[in-house]
């Protein structure tokens, strides 16, 4: 079998799976928010962090709740990492500087999990299992609440309220998390990834010594990393270390972990809205975009330039044989086309213009699929943007669901498509203005632009991937890139909320003859336009000086 048949395959067997899980997941999601009903466990929960779980909130106090909750993650991560080496089972590693405990601790928050230390070399078990890997869940819980407040804009009528944050935060986790995860794990293990609480062991002879590696409850970390789109590897080199991504079986496993939940959360807001057909139109857009950038991936790192090449079937320089170019290729699009980060291969060491699709799909927002929530309400954001285009095109009020689309709704979503922009172009423009942030650029020239360019376009996005070849761990990239995580996830999340008490103050408006039916292929093409073209405008004469540059100089 050829490589390219077998990387065809693999993805062909990942869109069956996705397909099975999609109507039944997205239904259990749309029962788990809609329910009036508090498990005990639950209400024990609520109990010790003294809410009220049937208290419905405005915007403003459920902005409140998130915020509050995130800064104490911070808080809490910060000073655990600080502590660590007074801590049981920390494995001999010493306490983290201050300046890498702070980029860690709103990295992990943030649920962007951009990683500037070798993890088996500096966090022991404590801070790995009982910091990082929490936060892994309860960002991702967060992310999804937010999604589900935006859902409940469109379904609710002159009140304001978008429900309960603490309720949905606890729900998401308990309900949807945790049992997929548990399922996930032993799934994992089966396939060869360690569960242990191990210490730091020698082993082997290489070149005449030993080589020293420690374990660690990898299974349980690695399936919510993926599953919350997290990213954090337990290890340094991510899901290409064999004990987190041993077998092609478990790399595909990890890919459709990645994809599970933000693909069937458009199921979710189908059924929440009433209308199962809208959030199929957002499917195919958001299914449109991430088939094209792998087929884009594939035919650019198959394709053949020179002998060496040929020899090795392709672009094999930084990918693992055992997944192949196939395999890396639909992990790498997976892992930026949503907010996860994690990589099985070294994306520095793709060719110019696969360097670029990697790129590129954080560019667009993370939307297609995008993050756990944050990749549905991003794309609702672009939805209303579309909206607003087409009723500029046939000068009507653009309609949405039911809803006005008015000044105040498209300064909110033009907020929030601009700020991540701002922050990735101005901290890339400072940081090669500056002469110390460029020493730290393995390469020069438009790889070495890449390289800081990648670096500010993961941490704001909230992805987390790195390009490689940069030396992150300086105090300039910690503190900034750290200010860009946490600047990055909630002030379009402030948009996002204060959208969607805008939208449920509204009384729904009926359909006419002349609304816009967002429900049809037509419209999914006018989304996928939008997204494209908004994109491209922002991004292209960075994206211009870095990996197109290189692209078509090789």
């Amino acid at each position: 079998m050829s490589p390219v048949t077998a990387g065809a395959l693999q993805l062909l067997a990942l869109i069956s799976a996705l397909a099975l899980a999609y109507r039944p997941l997205g239904d259990h999601m749309a029962r788990v928010y809609s329910s009036e009903r508090h498990y005990r466990p639950e209400k024990w929960m609520y109990r010790a962090i003294g809410a009220d779980p049937s208290a419905s909130m405005r915007w403003p106090a459920y902005l409140r709740g998130v915020l509050a909750f995130s800064a104490v993650g911070v808080l809490f991560l910060y000073a655990l990492q600080r502590v660590q080496g007074v801590l049981p089972g920390s494995l001999g590693f010493v306490s983290i500087d201050p300046d890498q405990a702070f980029n860690t601790a709103a990295s992990f928050v943030a649920n962007t999990n951009w990683q500037s230390y070798y993890g088996e070399q500096a966090m022991g078990h404590v801070v790995q299992t009982g910091g990082l890997a929490v936060q892994n869940f309860v960002s991702a819980a967060v992310g999804m609440a937010v999604a589900v407040a935006l859902v409940r804009g469109f379904t609710r009528s002159r009140t304001g309220e978008l429900g309960n944050f603490w309720a949905d935060l606890v729900r998401g986790t308990v309900r949807i998390l945790l049992p997929l995860s548990v399922i996930g794990a032993v799934v994992l293990v089966a396939c060869g990834v360690i569960q242990n609480f191990s210490g730091i062991h020698e082993v082997g002879q290489f070149t005449g010594g030993t080589q020293q590696w420690n374990g660690g409850a990898v299974a349980s970390q690695e399936v919510i990393k993926e599953l919350g789109t997290n990213g954090g590897g337990y290890f340094n080199a991510n899901s290409a270390h064999p004990f987190e991504n041993p077998t092609p079986f478990s790399n595909l496993f990890e890919i459709f972990l990645i994809l599970l939940i933000p693909f069937a959360l458009t199921r979710t807001f189908g059924r929440m809205v009433g209308s199962p057909r809208q959030g199929y139109a957002l499917l195919a857009a958001m299914a449109a975009i991430w088939v094209g950038f792998t087929a884009l991936m594939m035919w650019t790192e198959f394709s053949h330039h020179g002998p060496a090449l040929q020899i090795a079937g392709g672009a094999m320089e930084g990918k693992e044989n055992r997944f192949g170019i196939g395999g890396s290729s639909i992990f790498a699009v997976a892992t930026t086309l949503t907010s996860t980060g994690a990589v099985n291969s070294f994306h520095s060491s793709y060719t110019g213009l696969g360097g670029g699709i990697t790129m590129l799909g954080m560019q667009l927002g993370e939307i297609a699929p995008g993050g756990v929530g944050s990749g549905l309400y991003g794309m609702l954001i672009m939805a209303l943007i579309a909206v607003f285009i087409a009723g500029l095109m046939v000068g009507r009020t653009p309609e949405y669901l039911g809803r006005k689309i008015g000044t105040r709704q498209i300064k909110l979503a033009a907020c929030y498509i601009l700020i991540t922009p701002a922050l990735v172009l101005c901290f890339t423009a400072v940081a090669l203005t500056l002469p110390t942030p460029a020493d730290s650029m393995t390469n020069s020239g438009a790889h070495g632009f890449s390289e800081i360019l990648y670096a500010y376009t993961s941490g704001a996005n909230n992805n987390g991937s790195a390009f490689a070849g940069l030396n992150a761990d300086t105090q300039w990239f910690n503190t900034t890139i750290g200010i860009a995580m946490l600047l990055g996830r909630f002030l379009p999340i402030v948009f996002v909320l204060a959208l969607a008490g805008s939208l449920a103050e509204q009384r729904p408006v009926p359909p006419t003859a002349g609304t816009l039916r967002t429900d049809k292929p037509l419209y999914a093409g006018l989304l996928v336009g939008t997204i494209l073209i908004i994109t491209g405008l922002t991004y292209f004469p960075a994206l211009a000086l870095g990996p197109l540059a290189e692209g078509l100089a090789s």
